[in-house]
């Protein structure tokens, strides 16, 4: 059997949707592989795998801990890559497949690397030019790039460690882009590489349901906080009602964290009586939540994929997403994607007060979901584990 090192670190503490890849890829490869999945400590797997209906065979799985406790990754960040990179390239030399689900990492040999957070690739130079951000000086944009150029080609090979940009253009290494939107900004910042879109798992599927559905709400789902623009969804819906006419209701599901932008959300909804906040919701309750409405408005602008937004379209809710992104490419119709708060109101508004734009829209949404369900999801998957675990062509 073939060993196989799979990557992981979570960001946070919350079980969040990069916790399907690498729990799907194991539960397949454990079939016919020996599995090792590196992680941190913020990565409970049994819990995860349970949530989203996940069969790892726990018991048949290695898992490897990255420390937390180590000294300087605690007092100096910007060593726990260099730390990450050395644990992996040890634990790789046993590896005949190494996989990473969390970007481009130096396992020290050929690897498969899954893009999964599309601004944590390199450095401060990167997430500007994926987040198409202009510095307010030129002065401070130089500073990021010569930071980013230090770290990449000065830091790193004096511990023995691939610049990113070095892996990438290594034809041996295969990229795998969430998304065309996130290979388009790999390829325009990097260059050519060896690699295929994948989407990420959307293993999450609607039952038929006779529940009522309401024609007049709108729901968000998903973690709150300032990148998912929930202030300007809010905002949205509120124009929609005055341009309709119709009484919208808006029903927030997502953990509410601590936060100053989190004491705005509760604000707004506490002054306004058609917006709901509904908190975390999983499993059977955010299959209800989803089916009970007939609208949904997406925010984030940037995000690589946009896996709430195929719940959407499972759960047939017609979403509302920004022209740019992952998620733009998820719905797959300019007449569902805005620029700006207005334009969302618009969209929303037409799909509220005409009746033929709205079955239309509905009917497309039908269609573009079946990309998107557990059973589409895993035939990729196979297809792609295939490919990776089949034995090396024979020299002549």
């Amino acid at each position: 059997m073939k060993n196989v090192l799979i990557y992981h670190k979570r960001q946070n503490a919350l079980i969040g949707g990069d916790c399907y890849l690498p729990l799907a890829l194991a539960a397949e490869l454990q079939k016919s592989c020996n599995v090792t999945l590196v992680t941190n400590e913020g990565f409970d797997v049994v819990a995860a795998s349970r949530m989203f209906g996940v069969a790892v065979d726990v018991s048949r799985l290695d898992i490897v801990r990255m420390s937390s406790d180590v000294f300087f990754q605690r007092t100096f960040k910007g060593l726990e890559s260099i730390f990450t990179a050395r644990k992996l390239k040890s634990l790789s030399r046993a590896a005949d497949i190494c996989i990473s689900t969390l970007n481009i990492v130096d396992f020290g040999k050929p690897a498969h690397h899954f893009i999964c957070i599309l601004s944590n690739i390199e450095g401060k130079a990167f997430q500007d030019y994926a987040r198409n951000v202009r510095t307010r000086t030129g002065l401070r944009r130089k500073a990021r790039k010569l930071g980013t150029w230090i770290a990449e080609n000065v830091v790193k090979p004096l511990f023995g460690i691939r610049p990113v940009r070095k892996i990438v253009a290594d034809a041996r290494e295969r990229i795998y882009p969430t998304s065309r939107y996130v290979d388009k900004v790999l390829r325009g910042y990097f260059g050519s590489f060896n690699g295929a879109v994948f989407y990420p798992p959307t293993t999450f599927d609607f039952p038929a349901s006779d529940a009522e559905r309401d024609p007049l709400k709108v729901v968000c789902l998903g973690r709150i906080f300032p990148p998912k623009r929930v202030t300007e969804i809010i905002s949205a819906v509120e124009r929609a009602r005055a341009l309709s006419g119709k009484a919208l209701t808006l029903d927030i599901a997502g953990d509410l964290p601590p936060s100053s932008y989190s004491d705005v959300i509760r604000d707004l909804a506490a002054r306004n009586s058609w917006i709901s906040l509904k908190g975390a919701l999983y499993g059977d309750d955010k299959r209800r939540f989803l089916q009970s409405g007939t609208y949904a408005v997406h925010g984030q602008r940037d995000e690589a994929f946009g896996i709430a937004v195929t719940e959407y379209l499972k759960a047939g809710v017609v979403p509302v997403v920004p022209d740019a992104g992952g998620s733009c490419e998820v719905v797959d119709n300019p007449a569902l994607a805005y620029h700006s708060v207005e334009d969302a109101a618009r969209i929303l508004a037409r799909l509220v007060c005409d009746a033929p734009f709205r079955e239309d829209m509905v009917r497309h949404c039908g269609m573009r979901a079946r990309t998107f369900t557990c059973g589409a999801y895993m035939e990729r998957q196979h297809a792609l584990l295939a490919e990776i675990t089949a034995p090396a062509p024979s020299r002549p």
